[in-house]
């Protein structure tokens, strides 16, 4: 048997040629024309001398390039890596090393830090995507167009479900990076269930903000939008406007985020836009607070926000509150078609359902990576007994949703009791000063760790720092144990984040 995921992009170029595939800004590109100019770029890489099996590395915002070099990689039989255009040379040459890239493809922004990772890392070669269709030849590398000009549409490349078609690379908060191998099998299912479990329709225009180089977008929107035939709009950064503007430009119905970026469009001016298009949201990456998603709903009637949960390790999803007349606020949701899940205690024996039980998340099914690229002891302590420990901790209920109260690593444990961060946050948001909030634990010699928070304001807020902070904490003790609420509160003008929005609690931790 053979399969590759670009079989994905052919299939419903075949269905609907001229239907619109990608939209940026005025430029829109027919299924037919990006399933043609993949395989084009498929034929020079192949005429390049990379050959079947080998890795080519790709480090782009959300433009139109990244589809075209993805899925022409993916056509060529290659194994693609998506990379953080933002990363550093030394960063940049781990990667290319860690993951055998042969070859890498960079925005011309950020080539200066591409050339010396390619420099540093050897023997591979440097494409460069312009930043604009009039702009020089880039100083370092080859100019990317110049995969455009094969004369011959290459079809996608037989493969065995089993060999690797991504390597996602985990965010390395507890040591380097590592890269999950995603299969060919396992990303055309993630897709295709993703695509029932939004029901998507044929008409769905999707909106691509969420960085194509994460797994939540590459998987939940660009790969699940491509295997169901809607039309994709990549909008290359997260800014209020440009999102608004596209969502009324294009009329976007279905939008994936990250809580941050549910709380930035809560808090918009919506002046007088005519958004109605939208009919789903779906959040993920983080918990969303209970208070963001009431309030983003009555903001923006008729576009419900459906909370899941995934990792890189399992193509971005697990489990998903399927509709509005099913969900269970503050869940995770219920487990995906083909996947299993349960929660286990330290001796990684299943417990039993209710709130009083909190153990690890553990999962199995087509959903779980191949495993950690070279990382044999890795891979075999994340998949004991055959199941994935997610390191999330969480419980389940009676009618099988699931909840998360946090990562194991965040957990506060504060002179013998475990305080979960979240359910901290979620008090903290419903003061009405508070924009975000992240709680962390900072190390107390006479309890172990003390319960810290990190807030920052909604505009307009009159209340000096020192008077939110005394309020904050006043609040927190009205509504939660002794030992819970936290004891210091940290005014901050924004919250540190990642490449996909999501808080980073480790720069938290630093200061």
């Amino acid at each position: 048997m053979s399969f590759n995921l670009a079989t994905i992009l052919r299939e419903s170029a075949l269905a609907n040629p001229d239907k619109p595939m990608l939209r940026m800004g005025s430029l829109s590109l027919s299924y037919a024309e990006v399933d043609g100019m993949t395989g084009r770029v498929a034929t020079a890489l192949r005429r390049s001398g990379l050959e079947p099996g080998d890795t080519v590395a790709v480090q782009l915002p959300n433009v139109p390039e990244f589809v075209f070099a993805f899925f022409g990689a993916l056509k060529a039989g290659l194994t693609v890596v998506p990379l953080n255009p933002l990363l550093k040379a030394p960063e940049i040459s781990y990667h290319l090393r860690d993951s055998g890239s042969r070859l890498l493809v960079t925005w011309a922004p950020f080539a200066e830090e591409a050339a010396k990772g390619v420099a540093e890392a050897g023997d591979v070669d440097l494409y460069v995507v312009p930043a604009s269709p009039d702009a020089p030849p880039p100083a370092d590398g080859i100019p990317f167009d110049r995969l455009y000009t094969a004369d011959e549409s290459l079809d996608p490349e037989p493969r065995n479900p089993d060999d690797t078609a991504v390597i996602i690379y985990t965010s390395g908060t507890t040591g380097k990076p590592k890269g999950a191998e995603l299969t060919h099998f396992q990303t055309f299912m993630a897709a295709t269930v993703a695509a029932d479990t939004f029901q998507y329709r044929d008409d769905d225009v999707s909106m691509a903000v969420l960085p194509l180089f994460h797994v939540f977008g590459l998987s939940s929107v660009m790969n699940t939008a491509v295997r169901c035939g809607a039309t994709l709009v990549l909008v290359p950064r997260f800014e209020v406007g440009a999102v608004l503007d596209a969502i009324e430009q294009h009329r976007v119905s279905v939008f994936c985020g990250v809580p941050t970026m549910f709380v930035a469009l809560l808090h918009a001016d919506q002046g007088g836009r005519d958004l109605s298009s939208l009919r789903v949201c779906v959040s993920g990456g983080a918990s969303i607070p209970g208070e963001v998603l009431r309030g983003f709903e009555a903001a923006y009637p008729g576009a419900p926000v459906l909370e899941g949960y995934g990792l890189s390790e399992t193509c971005a999803m697990a489990t998903f509150n399927r509709s509005v007349d099913e969900r269970r606020v503050l869940s995770i949701g219920k487990r995906l078609w083909g996947v299993e899940v349960r929660v286990v205690d330290a001796e990684d024996r299943p417990l039993p359902t209710g709130p009083e039980h909190v153990g690890e998340i553990c999962l199995r099914g087509h959903v779980v990576m191949k495993g950690y690229l070279g990382r044999p002891e890795a891979t075999a302590e994340a998949m004991r007994g055959g199941w994935f420990h997610t390191g999330d901790l969480g419980y389940g209920d009676e009618e099988g949703f699931f909840y998360i109260v946090d990562r194991k690593k965040d957990l506060v444990i504060r002179g013998g009791f475990n305080v979960y961060p979240r359910e901290v946050e979620e008090v903290l948001n419903e003061h009405p000063a508070v924009l975000e909030a992240a709680v962390i634990g900072r190390p107390d010699e006479r309890l172990g760790e003390e319960v810290v928070a990190f807030v920052s304001l909604r505009p307009g807020t009159s209340a000096t720092p020192e008077e939110v902070r005394d309020e904050i904490m006043a609040f927190c003790r009205e509504r939660m144990a002794a030992y819970k609420y936290p004891r210091e509160v940290v005014v901050v003008d924004d919250l540190p984040k990642g490449p996909s929005g999501k808080v980073l609690k480790t720069e938290l931790r630093a200061r």
